[in-house]
């Protein structure tokens, strides 16, 4: 067997989670480990921690730490280390072990994402409350100004919204946006109503220096569902931008958008757009929209 093929040979057996046969397979050859602890493989640059981690094999991972030496702080093509990996995909004792180990607990990869955003992509809230336990900042914001609660409040898990706010954390971003708008974005109805319902929030909350509400948010979104959502919540539906433009202009302008055939719009996208016209026009005679108006 080639070099190239004991290597891959080894990636899948830690994949796998076999600590054994990955013991064995190094003792019939150490001409390899210098490659297990410092090589990066495949196109994202892995190394060998890196898919540890990521498959969450806590004994192939204090293996390779405790008894080979490696690295924790090894870093791939996306500049993302170990703790990335297990935070990201939600595997709570490698992130302790980890962290026990001295792992840095803000270290950035590409986009300035820290593990704590990485984990709030998932929803673990025990693996996020260790991370802030440990000391992650709550402060820190990758290159879309998001922080970990905005990514939170966009993943829309109550229960995790509820933590990060019970940590005083202000929710604004460097765009000014709110949590509110950020969980209307991706039609997290349910952190929706918690928000506003529960925790008092402003329905009526303006984002950016546009001054948007979330009624824009979900009209130019085409979340039919979030929108009667809004309205019962008590949303202005008459609310202008600095620009005077209402939700419906906006939806209007992104249905004239996807019925462009060259911006290649699936039609589940303009179906949505015209659920979203029958919605507004439902819950009050203020909005004059029409079907006529945007055939």
């Amino acid at each position: 067997m080639t070099c190239e093929g004991k290597v891959k040979h080894l990636i899948r057996t830690i994949q796998e989670g076999n600590l054994s046969h990955l013991k064995e397979e190094l003792g019939k050859d150490e001409g390899v480990l210098d490659a297990v602890l410092k090589g990066h493989f495949g196109r994202s640059g892995d190394t060998m921690l890196h898919y540890a981690a990521r498959y969450g094999h806590l004994p192939i991972l204090k293996y390779l730490v405790e008894e080979l030496g490696a690295n924790i702080e090894l870093v791939n093509s996306d500049y993302k280390r170990a703790l990335h990996e297990a935070a990201s995909m939600g595997h709570r004792m490698c992130v302790s072990y980890l962290l026990a180990q001295g792992a840095r607990i803000d270290c950035l990869k590409k986009a300035d994402w820290t593990p704590l955003m990485m984990a709030c992509t998932r929803k673990n809230l025990e693996v996020i409350k260790d991370l802030i336990t440990s000391g992650a900042s709550l402060a820190l914001t990758n290159k879309d100004g998001w922080s970990s609660f905005h990514i939170a409040c966009r993943e829309g898990d109550p229960e995790i919204i509820q933590y990060f706010l019970e940590a005083d954390f202000l929710a604004t971003d460097a765009l000014g946006a709110q949590s509110l708008h950020r969980a209307t974005v991706t039609a997290q109805d349910e952190a929706i109503r918690f928000l506003v319902t529960e925790l008092g929030v402003n329905v009526n909350e303006r984002a950016t220096e546009l001054k948007l509400t979330a009624l824009h948010y979900a009209a130019k979104e085409g979340h039919t569902n979030t929108i009667e959502t809004l309205l019962m919540l008590g949303i202005d539906i008459q609310a202008r931008d600095v620009k005077g433009r209402s939700a419906e202009k906006y939806l209007i302008y992104q249905y004239e958008i996807d019925m462009i055939p060259e911006n290649g719009a699936k039609a589940s996208q303009v179906a949505a757009r015209v659920n979203c016209v029958a919605v507004f026009r439902v819950p009050t005679t203020h909005m004059t929209i029409s079907m006529v108006s945007i055939a």
